[in-house]
């Protein structure tokens, strides 16, 4: 939102907001309110996401001119019955227009998938031995390869959970170059260390497993793109972020592809 557009609302509060028509009558654009719905934001006035869209969407028909100040009852509307979001639904809606959620972790909707696969939460690493194998699976966060490491990558991963501090040795990294690069979700297995208060995990393997994310849609078969994306570089990564759709011949983001790919340093 642009900061003019902010201090407007504020400036024109005189009381608490009661609908979104009021926040048109104050000034606030059309635009700005689209991106307010967006990110859930009249939650707080009894308005989930999906109503607040539609009712946005129906501002454009408020009365101006001479019949400003009359109601365009886009309230009063009959027989209109919304499908409500699923959690994970709304928590890829968050990420899309926030790039994070405050109403849940993504990996919290994968983690039966995550556990037949043997990975444990990142909050289980402290009830393993020092010394013992693991699995653990999270968002990356951070890669970061100093160049007075030797060609050590450190990254960060983030599960529902917590974090888990991951060491990748050059060896390894040039083997799983792709998959380090390249996952959104990540999930490695390797040994675990841990130096007084401080825990790692000395990766051995490195998996790509950023498709499991796909499943938080409403149906896995639904993949369309969220309404607030753009469509992003093509890249090659295992088709795990672009599909193609045979009816249009064309590709489209994944819901997978929301989520960040993380922030590399030096």
């Amino acid at each position: 939102l642009r900061e003019e557009d902010m201090k407007l609302l504020v400036a024109n509060r005189t009381s608490a907001y009661q609908s979104i028509s009021s926040l048109l009558d104050a000034g606030i654009s059309i635009a700005a309110l689209e991106k307010l719905a967006d990110a859930d934001a009249f939650r707080s006035i009894g308005i989930d996401r999906r109503k607040a869209l539609w009712e946005v969407a129906a501002l454009a028909d408020t009365p101006n001119g001479m019949f400003t100040g009359q109601s365009a009852d886009i309230t009063k509307e009959q027989g209109i019955t919304l499908p409500e979001m699923s959690m994970p639904e709304h928590v890829l809606q968050d990420y899309g227009s926030m790039a994070l959620s405050l109403k849940a972790h993504p990996v919290g909707f994968v983690r039966e998938k995550l556990s037949l696969l043997h990975a444990i939460p990142s909050n289980n690493l402290n009830d393993h031995k020092d010394g013992e194998i693991v699995k653990v699976a999270g968002l990356v966060l951070v890669r970061q390869r100093p160049g007075t490491a030797s060609g050590i990558c450190f990254i960060t991963i983030e599960d529902e959970t917590g974090i888990a501090n991951l060491v990748v040795f050059k060896n390894l990294f040039d083997k799983f170059r792709k998959e380090i690069l390249q996952s959104k979700l990540l999930m490695v297995e390797g040994k675990l260390q841990r130096e007084g208060e401080v825990t790692h995990v000395i990766v051995s393997k490195c998996f790509n497993v950023t498709g499991l994310l796909n499943k938080m849609s409403a149906s896995s078969q639904d993949q369309s793109a969220l309404l607030t994306l753009s469509r992003a570089d093509e890249r090659d990564d295992g088709g795990l972020a672009w599909q193609k759709d045979s009816r249009t011949r064309t590709k489209r983001p994944l819901q997978a592809d929301i989520f960040s790919e993380g922030r590399n340093f030096k």
